[in-house]
């Protein structure tokens, strides 16, 4: 399969691996990093969402995780191949028996989120069969440092149990960012932050078309020092 370009890296990617997607450019380009200095990534893929934050942040050093034996092997491969390869670590492991002493300023996911079906397309990167969101979310919480995120792209019609479950865990909902594919069109996804301790919620809309296939001034400058757009 052809690799994807970006400014700074290369993502090699494979059939059998979630590829490349507009949500993880997204959470990539907008998760809150510039306070963290150890940052752990759930369900790596093919690594992209680290290697944009390792970008955005030349201090933090990065831990991925993945269940899926491939998508380790091939985070591992570019992670390796990018120049933030002294910072970047990746393990093949279930989240739900990870078990480590270190605590993490960012963690941060683009989890699976269908409702398991037939389907065998993209099954553990799309559908809550190995890691559902009170697994995340407990687990997590677990992880996090005293004024560490949570960092989260999910559908629109999950954020409200999304937030709902996160609350016994002590994860307060800090930042939320509403996506809309056009202006026209109903929020899509959500990008929302948790924190344990409390603070002022922002909330923020974001449009990524202006048009079909033609990307908002926005988003163009959201990922601008990442995507090598065709002139």
């Amino acid at each position: 399969m052809k690799p994807f370009t970006f400014r700074q890296f290369e993502i090699q990617q494979s059939k059998n691996v979630f590829r490349v997607g507009t949500d993880g450019v997204l959470l990539g380009s907008l998760a809150t990093v510039s306070h963290a200095s150890a940052i752990l990534e759930i369900g790596t893929g093919t690594g992209l969402i680290s290697l944009m934050l390792a970008q955005r942040n030349s201090e933090a050093r990065f831990l991925g995780i993945d269940i899926n034996e491939e998508a380790a092997a091939l985070t591992r491969l570019n992670f390796e191949n990018s120049s933030f390869a002294p910072r970047l670590r990746n393990i093949h492991q279930d989240f739900k028996s990870f078990s480590t002493y270190e605590k993490f300023d960012l963690i941060v996911s683009n989890p699976p989120y269908f409702e398991i079906s037939d389907s065998e397309k993209d099954k553990i990167a799309r559908q809550t069969v190995e890691l559902n969101f009170q697994q995340l979310i407990s687990k997590s919480a677990e992880l996090l440092s005293e004024k560490g995120i949570l960092s989260v792209i999910i559908p629109a019609h999950s954020g409200g149990g999304f937030i709902k479950t996160a609350k016994p865990h002590g994860l307060i909902l800090i930042r939320k960012i509403n996506i809309k594919g056009i202006e026209t069109a109903s929020v899509k996804r959500l990008i929302l932050e948790f924190s344990l301790s409390e603070q002022p919620i922002s909330e923020s809309e974001f449009i990524i078309e202006k048009s079909p296939r033609q990307y908002s001034d926005p988003y163009l400058e959201l990922t601008k020092e990442f995507h090598v757009f065709k002139k």
